[in-house]
């Protein structure tokens, strides 16, 4: 009993819930524009509002939330110009991390990426698309946390998670401009200390994925319930009712 009521605890804090909303905004089953109502968060996760509020809170911190007054909390929708700024800060810091690996910091541990990789290419392969999404960004981060530089890997990674939504809004589900290809490029380029080649590849890899962002504005209706798999969840009296309305 104790240890039951510690996960439902744990999973109840407004941390676990913004992770799991957060998951679900980069795995692409929650397209930008969609609105978070808080009444079928709270049913959804099991809380009251409070909880509900300030795990929307923090992923508006992160952007990756939007919350308008008399509105509600919608999921982020980028402009095109912002892809442009993203883009352009994620090249200059992601070539940095090419020359600061090439420089020594990080070259024993590549093998570790190049398992990433593995598991990313493995993950098309199966059309697991939400884990292929996942690794697709995690090796720019992980290539990151090579240098030691936490700053660096923060600000890295927080452009990396707009990068993900931004591909949510302009690529169609099951399809990524991130390309494992291009990892495996980047990595024997890394793994041979050619500097040049490697900062040549991750541009030109980096301008590709930005002009594969074509406008395809994603709007309309969530439902939360079964974007978090919840319907089992929830009190007989809303599965009764849902089952009716469907």
């Amino acid at each position: 009993m104790t240890d039951a009521h510690f996960v439902t605890d744990i999973s109840s804090k407004p941390e676990a819930i913004a992770e799991r909303i957060r998951a679900a905004i980069l795995e692409h089953r929650l397209a930008p524009g969609a609105k978070l109502t808080e009444a079928q968060l709270c049913e959804v996760f099991g809380v009251k509002r409070g909880p509900i509020r300030q795990a929307l809170a923090q992923l508006a911190t992160d952007r990756l939330v939007d919350l308008e007054p008399n509105r509600g909390a919608f999921v982020a929708s980028p402009s095109l110009q912002e892809v442009h700024e993203v883009f352009e800060m994620r090249r200059i810091i992601e070539l940095a991390v090419v020359e600061k690996i090439c420089s020594g910091h990080g070259m024993r541990r590549l093998k570790s990426i190049g398992s990433m990789i593995g598991r990313e290419r493995k993950a098309f392969e199966s059309r697991d698309f939400p884990a292929w999404i996942r690794l697709s960004g995690e090796f720019h981060t992980e290539l990151a946390g090579l240098t030691g530089n936490t700053v660096l890997c923060d600000c890295l990674g927080g452009l990396v998670a707009r990068s993900t939504l931004i591909s949510a809004l302009y690529e169609s589900l099951g399809r990524s401009p991130c390309s494992f290809e291009d990892h495996e490029a980047i990595l024997a380029a890394l793994d041979a200390g050619d500097a040049k080649e490697a900062a040549a590849l991750m541009s030109r890899h980096l301008q590709s994925v930005e002009l594969k962002m074509l406008e395809r504005p994603v709007r309309g209706a969530a439902d939360l319930h079964e974007v978090f798999g919840a319907l089992n969840a929830a009190p007989p009296a809303v599965r009764k009712k849902k089952s009716a309305a469907g």
